[in-house]
């Protein structure tokens, strides 16, 4: 058997793991620890730090009805399964089962194909139990609350957000009994970590613009799709990448508790971080330039840098302190020291999309919380009036007040002291007192680096148009992803329609599909279907997107009770859905979008549920 070990494993020194498999070849020993924090506070996930092993996987002929599993030659040990004598789950069945000898130890075992396989029973996202997620005929396990999917023949992950792998445990009959085998710090932690230890070599070198989801995605799927080439991420915040939707949904602002891997994680895979802004782009000779004078060159180059939050260009908006955008680390801490630890503050929010909701739902805790916003009801021109209401009802319940269908004139300063703000006025002539004010209006592709460039045509709203690889027109190796590309999107209501989403999981899928690109140039990009996630009082999911717009809403469920399913359709075709205390039912219409057998508007309309319509094999988009 080959041997690929490195005895100096952080904090595991000499400890071999072994996998077994199929069509993983071949047979490798691997080693490697990690310190993962997780933070939720929302729907009972995982809170604090636990420690993970994980193993890059090989290839075994068992026996004993076997299948792929993680587990250690060393430390791995035989429990059985409390309450089951036998495999005897059907096909497309998933069950959440007790580890005996583990307090809280459980696995989550699917069968597929024939296979019955083991694996973690929590995503590794946030926690969401995945026994209620969708499992597909191909192994697809879509988790229900965020959209992350894992192949559950091999515990990858197969879409955004989640960034660590399942587990992966041997799983067999004896004696009347069920077993795994496998470590118990392993199977408590519900996950393994991504093979991504390399010492990068060769002359391929990668620079990747930016800090934020799509960086992240690219960076580790480089090491995990095999690319050992050398690795750059030039990001001009001061913290590694993040989980930036809690910036809005809680207002972390302390960077330990959300940034998603530390240094030596960077550092084991040969990632190198640097702290320092893109200032230009030679696009001839495969150079880039920062703000510090430093100089990098590529021979591929992702482009990740995100967008930059919209000020309002009203009286008094860029004069007046207390006045906050809201997109990194720091914006939270200036939010949270104008709060102040007494709080009972003032505080007017700008704008009633995702941004100004979640905020304003953070703040409405000893605050007295006002949010402006320009449509009928929050989120009017996404989710439509009537959804808007049900968030508003919501929020409200919070203290939250509302001014709907108001426009802002003017921003003025405090009595007490003239450089801040101390109320803020509508065009109706309503003044709303305000000791700190939240904008949020939404931002514009932060590619200021690529203006004026002769070597690549920005579009008007300052997008980079691609392919569908995230490659940009004109520039072969060269890619943009997250919220400054515009690319061909080819779910429902798409046709190929070039659009740019400003989605958490688009960016970091963005990031994967571009590193497939660069590691594996001939492989076909994977299609995916636009996912996301809102704390507005209760946890919104939605799937899809409406590019071409949507003039039809279905509505099941209790909308009067904050539990529906909202379905947009363009004629009779589904081209998004929303749902609140409804799941599976977001990660189940994602997955009939990707194989085109989303019910009609017309069908939904009479009664039918997107749980009752299979899932066949094989994607169409």
């Amino acid at each position: 058997m080959k041997e690929d070990f490195n005895p100096k494993t952080p904090d595991r020194e000499g400890v071999r793991y072994l996998s077994y498999g199929a069509s993983v070849d071949p047979p490798i020993w691997s080693a490697f620890y990690q310190s993962h924090r997780i933070v939720d506070k929302e729907e009972g996930a995982n809170d604090g730090l636990v420690s993970v092993e994980s193993s890059k996987w090989g290839d075994y002929k068992g026996t004993l009805r076997r299948t792929f599993t993680t587990t250690s030659n060393v430390m791995a040990q035989e429990y059985k399964i409390k309450g089951l004598s036998a495999l005897d789950l059907n096909n497309g069945e998933k069950r959440e089962v007790e580890v005996e000898g583990i307090e809280n130890g459980k696995v989550l075992l699917a069968k597929v194909g024939g296979n019955t396989h083991a694996m973690s029973s929590n995503c590794t996202h946030y926690g969401a139990p995945l026994k209620l997620g969708v499992l597909t005929p191909e192994g697809r396990l879509t988790c229900a609350w965020h959209g992350a999917c894992f192949n559950v023949g091999t515990g990858d992950v197969e879409d955004a957000p989640a960034l660590d792998p399942l587990a992966k445990f041997d799983v067999y009959e004896r004696s009347g009994a069920v077993y795994i085998k496998g470590e118990e710090a392993t199977i408590k932690a519900s996950r393994r970590n991504a093979n991504v230890r390399c010492a990068a070599q060769g002359q391929q070198k990668v620079v990747v613009v930016g800090g934020g989801s799509g960086a992240m995605g690219a960076v580790q799927a480089l090491r995990e799709q095999g690319f050992q080439g050398q690795i750059t991420m030039i990001s001009k915040e001061p913290n590694l990448p993040i989980d930036r939707t809690k910036l809005s949904k809680a207002l972390i602002a302390d960077k330990s508790k959300i940034e998603w891997r530390s240094q030596e994680w960077f550092d084991s895979a040969s990632i190198a971080t640097v702290s320092d802004e893109v200032k230009s782009v030679d696009f001839k000779s495969k150079s880039i330039s920062t703000k510090s004078g430093k100089s990098y060159t590529y021979t591929n180059v992702i482009f990740a840098s995100g967008g930059t939050p919209k000020m309002l260009p009203l009286p008094g908006f860029k004069e007046l302190s207390n006045i906050f955008l809201l997109r990194t680390i720091p914006d939270v801490q200036a939010i949270l020291g104008a709060v102040g630890e007494k709080k009972g503050k003032n505080v007017v929010i700008i704008g009633s999309s995702f941004i100004g909701m979640e905020v304003a739902n953070a703040l409405s805790k000893d605050n007295t919380v006002t949010v402006v916003g320009m449509e009928a009801a929050p989120l009017e021109r996404v989710m439509g009036k009537e959804v808007g209401k049900i968030f508003q009802k919501l929020i409200s319940k919070s203290g939250v007040k509302f001014h709907m269908g108001a426009s802002v004139d003017s921003a003025t300063p405090s009595s007490d002291d003239q450089s801040k703000v101390g109320s803020v006025s509508l065009k109706d002539g309503t003044s709303l007192p305000a000791d700190l004010v939240v904008v949020g209006v939404g931002v514009t592709p932060a590619t200021e680096y690529l203006q004026d460039n002769p070597d690549i045509q920005l579009e008007k709203d300052g997008s980079v148009k691609t392919n569908e690889s995230f490659e940009v027109e004109g520039q072969s190796g060269v890619y943009a992803i997250g919220d400054i590309a515009t690319y061909p999107y080819h779910g429902p209501g798409g046709n190929g329609s070039f659009t740019r989403i400003e989605h958490w999981n688009v960016a970091q899928n963005g990031g994967r599909t571009a590193a497939a690109s660069i590691a594996n140039p001939s492989v076909a990009p994977k299609a995916f279907i636009p996912v996301f996630w809102s704390a507005l009082g209760s946890q919104l999911r939605y799937c899809g997107n409406t590019i071409n717009g949507w003039d039809d809403l279905v509505l099941q469920g209790q909308p009067d009770e904050a539990k529906f399913a909202a379905f947009y359709g363009k004629g009779d075709t589904v081209v998004a859905v929303a749902s609140m205390q409804m799941d599976p039912v977001m990660s189940q219409s994602a997955e009939l979008m990707r194989r085109k057998k989303m019910p009609s508007l017309g069908e939904l309309r009479n009664g039918k549920s997107v749980m009752d319509v299979g899932l066949p094999s094989g994607i169409k988009i």
